[in-house]
């Protein structure tokens, strides 16, 4: 069974602060995991799509996800969907299994309603809000009951096609920098990269 806790400082560590949407995206990534009954991918076993969209608040939940799931963007195994939401469905691509994870939006509300939220519209970084603001609200979130701050779908089916990879490069005929053939340009009869192309 995997277990938020135990990944809480390698998340901190790659998050870099303590904040409640980080420790929030430990938990759905564990529930997720241990609902689909897998471990942590060192490879693509695993896609997590997140709802997330871009400069919103509490986007650090993908950090959580990252860190517990080993689905990363440099992999191309987590993907964002845009939709301005928390969610996560995780799917495990061999069983063709998912499950969908959602922070209970009370817990959400009262997590914008603290004293972190206060410094955070105010400007302040969330490095710089004191430990003694910062780290309760952090444990609260990683070791409250699961029932009170998430929402799971049931386990169900999910037919996930894997895109081609690619293997094919070349190197610009122009700045001399390699590139991978699919987002390779022609430009005056040279092969070249899509800034070169202008």
């Amino acid at each position: 069974m995997v277990n938020a806790t135990d990944y809480a400082d390698l998340g901190l560590k790659l998050h870099g602060h303590k904040c409640p949407a980080m420790p929030m995206g430990l938990r759905a990534g564990a529930v997720a995991m241990n609902a689909l009954g897998v471990e942590r991918t060192g490879d693509s076993a695993l896609l997590a799509i997140v709802e997330l969209g871009e400069n919103h608040c509490a986007t650090c939940f993908a950090d959580g996800i990252q860190t517990i799931t080993g689905c990363t963007f440099g992999k191309g195994n987590i993907k964002k969907s845009h939709k301005g939401k928390w969610g996560v469905t995780l799917i495990d691509k061999k069983a063709k299994k998912a499950v969908r994870v959602v922070p209970k939006a009370e817990a959400m509300a009262q997590n914008k309603k603290t004293e972190f939220m206060k410094y955070r519209k105010s400007g302040v970084p969330p490095t710089k809000i004191p430990e003694s603001v910062s780290d309760p609200l952090f444990q609260k979130v990683l070791n409250a009951p699961e029932e009170m701050i998430l929402n799971v779908s049931e386990v169900f089916d999910y037919d996930y096609v894997e895109p081609a990879h690619t293997f094919e490069s070349f190197v610009c005929e122009e700045c001399g920098e390699m590139v991978v053939e699919k987002y390779g340009r022609i430009k005056g009869g040279k092969k070249v990269c899509i800034d070169c192309a202008g």
